[in-house]
């Protein structure tokens, strides 16, 4: 005896990309250029001669990025900063924005 089963077939399951989110910092008169390059090494993980041009663009611009990550990955890294630079005693501004 033979059994046929019918199956219905799947509903397609539509995956989203995570959106992405970038890492501004703010310049200040008081936070060091040594701290945010310092920052950008240690919490961003950039090249010295990437963290430098970085913090040049804060420099001169007023702001730059610090990087694009998921939105977890970006809140965190912010997080640790500001951390980091609360307990140096900078008023150091970074924000998370969508790219």
């Amino acid at each position: 005896m033979e059994t046929n089963i019918v199956t219905k077939p799947k509903n397609k399951v539509n995956v989203k990309k995570p959106k992405n989110y970038k890492v501004v910092m703010y310049n200040d008169d008081y936070t060091t250029m040594e701290f945010v390059i310092n920052i950008l090494v240690v919490v961003f993980n950039k090249k010295l001669i990437d963290a430098e041009k970085i913090m040049l663009d804060v420099h001169e611009r007023g702001k730059g990025i610090a990087g694009i990550y998921s939105y977890d990955i970006a809140a965190t890294k912010v997080s640790t900063a500001m951390s980091m630079a609360k307990e140096k005693g900078f008023p150091f501004k970074l924000t998370v924005e969508e790219a």
